[in-house]
């Protein structure tokens, strides 16, 4: 799986964000009104497109091609790509033991009862 880049990471978020498929011009106007501090920037329509398109490929984006403009939805949740990603690391560590160790050891104490109520010991 692939990582993202920051403009695509925003498009992301907004796609997570919503149940509803989204046009790039829709993408493109939430963009321009991000708050402060966020991206909040003007984008070419073409940009998000372009954008969207590189989401497709990396199989993260559907496009709804049944109407124009083109809708656009996100093909899994915010939750399971970024359980995708820890687990491609996971599966690339040469000492997986350690990285798990490292990891747990780096977690609050109300994220690790919730890993053990996961795991099934309370």
């Amino acid at each position: 799986m692939a990582t993202l880049g920051d403009l695509e990471r925003t498009v992301m978020d907004l796609l997570w964000a919503t149940t509803e498929a989204t046009t790039a011009n829709e993408l493109r106007d939430a963009i321009a009104e991000a708050p402060s501090g966020e991206v909040g920037r003007e984008l070419a329509v073409t940009t998000v497109l372009t954008v969207l398109s590189r989401l497709e490929k990396k199989g993260l984006v559907e496009r709804e091609r049944d109407s124009r403009p083109h809708r656009y939805r996100s093909v899994t949740t915010r939750e399971d790509h970024t359980a995708e990603l820890m687990h491609e690391v996971l599966v690339t560590a040469p000492d997986r033991d350690a990285v798990l160790a490292r990891f747990i050891g780096s977690v609050s104490e109300a994220e690790a009862q919730t890993l053990r109520a996961l795991l099934g010991g309370s």
